[in-house]
């Protein structure tokens, strides 16, 4: 599938959102491997600042002129044919290939290049997966979608023949990798401005699955009945793990300690190999950490150093994320943007310690919210209160055929929930109601997490008398 090879025969790469998290850290590996690499995005940024103090030329905003004669032109999903850059490369006859191919060439640099996909905990599981590798000094290569404490940022480059990054199903961008495990977590319906339905993505994933070589692995969730569906057949190794009693890798006797952070027991084939305490709440990373030691112990690390390092990690940002508190609730933030996750954080927080839970939650895509509105409106019975604001847009414009007003009126009838549109509103509502020992969590994939921020503001503003 991939038509442009990857060699040193290419000196100059430009990168068109080299701003991107993503983008970014596929500059930085370019940038390691000896590349010229220059690039556009339309701000500046901290994440640029950086490409530049290793060796980038950046420019601010996209002009014809920046295409000074690169031997190859990469492109994200967001940038359109339309672009005045790629009509300039287009008309110079430069090579053009979008960040998904540019990602795959890359992979095919490292012998054990691991792939993580599914429909939700593809960061999480990314990132204790990246670490425990790391803590072995497996020396890995981490890219990540979003910010790792433990390495800095969202991209660490190692010297060994391990990489790792997220695989994205999103326009079957991750059927350009090239992987030598590919890890599937799990699939739902979602992406359906591009998918057809369940059965498109589920045939999407085996493609994906059958890009795995013969003597390569794919770690599976057996708990899933769609991920189940798609494995039969496949050349390539197959390792399961789960809560039931038929996976390969299975976690048991699972508990809950006064943080709400789980703990048990996994057996491989029967066997105990280790007793694991996470540091993150939820019965859905003790999924998400299973696909990370079922992996790495396919590679060799042992159950000892897995299970030492497994419970280091604290999460990431925006996942589960405490922010800080305020009147003396905890406001926390978090990155669900699906029914299946929402009700996944909603259950984590639970678990937390808490009186009642707020939840403020901002759609995400028009066309997500519009084709997934009833099972949204079942996701939030766990939360006392919700707040709907209006649907964040990302890559689409507003046709007018669905509001969040819509969603609100749908939820559930003994959950409190309003439509509140302002940020600003929506911070006064809660302050002047929130309780000591309440949980307040912002919800979404777009900009929700400025409602964190405006509440520990307000609480930071206080004059004492």
């Amino acid at each position: 599938m991939l038509s442009f090879k990857l060699d040193h025969h290419l000196r100059h790469i430009h990168l068109i959102g080299i701003g991107g998290i993503s983008m970014s850290a596929i500059a930085e590996v370019l940038l390691k491997h000896g590349y010229h690499v220059s690039g556009s995005d339309i701000k500046d940024s901290n994440i640029l600042e950086k490409l530049r103090q290793h060796g980038a030329e950046i420019f601010i905003g996209h002009r014809t002129e920046n295409i000074k004669d690169p031997d190859l032109i990469v492109y994200t999903a967001a940038v359109k044919e339309d672009n005045c850059e790629r009509q300039q490369a287009k008309k110079l006859g430069i090579h053009e290939i979008d960040r998904a191919e540019m990602l795959g060439l890359i992979m095919k640099k490292y012998k054990k290049a691991i792939a993580v996909a599914g429909s939700h905990g593809k960061t999480t599981t990314t990132s204790l997966l990246s670490l425990v590798l790391e803590y072995a000094k497996l020396d890995p290569t981490i890219l990540v979608g979003g910010e790792l404490d433990e390495i800095g940022g969202n991209i660490k480059i190692g010297e060994s023949e391990h990489f790792i990054t997220e695989a994205c199903e999103y326009v079957e961008s991750f059927l350009k990798f090239n992987p030598y495990i590919g890890i599937i977590l799990n699939i739902d319906e979602d992406h359906l401005d591009y998918y057809r339905d369940i059965n498109h993505i589920k045939d999407a994933f085996r493609s994906f699955a059958k890009l795995i070589p013969k003597e390569g692995f794919l770690i599976a969730s057996q708990d899933d009945a769609n991920v189940r569906e798609i494995y039969e057949g496949l050349e390539c190794q197959i390792v399961t793990y789960g809560i039931n009693e038929q996976s390969d890798f299975t976690a048991k006797n699972i508990t809950f300690n006064a943080s709400g952070y789980p703990s048990f027991t996994v057996e491989y084939k029967g066997d105990i190999i280790g007793n694991f305490q996470l540091s993150i709440p939820g019965i859905h990373n003790v999924y998400n950490s299973l696909a990370s030691i079922s992996t790495a112990y396919i590679l060799g690390i042992s159950p000892e150093e897995i299970t030492q390092h497994i419970g280091i990690f604290k999460g990431i940002h925006r996942r589960f994320d405490l922010l800080g508190e305020v009147k003396g609730a905890k406001v926390i933030d978090d990155y669900a943007h699906h029914p299946v996750e929402i009700k996944a954080t909603l259950e984590a927080a639970k678990q937390y310690p808490h009186k009642e839970i707020w939840c403020v939650f901002q759609p995400h895509t028009y066309t997500r919210t519009i084709a997934l509105l009833k099972d949204f409106a079942l996701s939030f019975h766990n939360a006392d209160h919700v707040i709907i604001t209006d649907i964040y847009a990302a890559r689409e414009k507003d046709e007018g055929t669905v509001h969040s007003r819509q969603l609100a009126e749908l939820i559930e009838n003994h959950t409190d929930v309003s439509y509140i549109k302002d940020f600003d509103e929506i911070a006064e509502f809660i302050y002047d109601r929130v309780q000591p020992m309440d949980l307040i969590i912002t919800m979404g994939a777009g900009d929700v997490y400025r409602i964190g921020d405006i509440l520990l503001n307000k609480n930071r503003n206080i004059t004492y008398i």
